[in-house]
């Protein structure tokens, strides 16, 4: 079949906390072998959450691959067949302490197709109560309410790097816009 690569062997090479790395080897739709390395990665979350004041709540936090604190959007990992809705709600209360009255879904992403089958759900929050925010024992952040406006600065000027934050502020304030 055009544009099909069938899978005729697969080896997990590597099981870590966050991936599962496997090495395989494909039939090509020219009939000939070709070796593909695969990330297996449960998936995540991402949530653009609004507050009333019309600003994004982003955290700050060291990122270990690349030796540096990144500013992102709270996000998370799924847990191997957890509801990304669920996940999001948990990822914005453990990060910000705060719950949501209302998730609107803003689709999902592929961050790395080649290699990777991770992929990453987006929503906007809107209508913030805060609680008390429930980090994970190994988790260090700072929360930082940054105006919608600004945040869309600050991607177009490359202060924020990070692709899904990127992405569903983009699409946010989009749509925000067209309503």
């Amino acid at each position: 079949m055009h544009l099909d690569e069938k899978t005729l062997e697969s080896k997990e090479i590597y099981k870590g906390k966050v991936v599962h790395l496997f090495n395989d080897t494909v039939l090509l739709e020219n009939g000939k072998e070709a070796g593909r390395d695969v990330i297996k990665h449960p998936g995540g979350v991402c949530v653009v959450a609004l507050t009333d004041k019309n600003e994004v709540l982003m955290v700050k936090q060291f990122r270990y691959p690349h030796h540096r604190v990144t500013t992102e959007i709270p996000a998370g990992k799924l847990e191997w067949g957890e509801s990304h809705l669920e996940c999001g709600k948990r990822e914005l209360l453990e990060e910000t302490g705060c719950v949501s009255d209302s998730f609107e879904y803003l689709g999902c992403l592929l961050p790395t197709p080649a290699y990777d089958t991770e992929v990453i759900h987006m929503y906007l929050a809107r209508g913030l109560h805060y609680e008390k925010q429930k980090l994970d024992e190994d988790e260090f952040l700072d929360v930082e309410p940054v105006p919608l406006d600004k945040a869309v600065e600050m991607i177009m000027n490359n202060q924020l790097q990070d692709a899904k934050t990127q992405i569903a502020i983009l699409k946010a304030k989009l749509l925000i816009e067209q309503k």
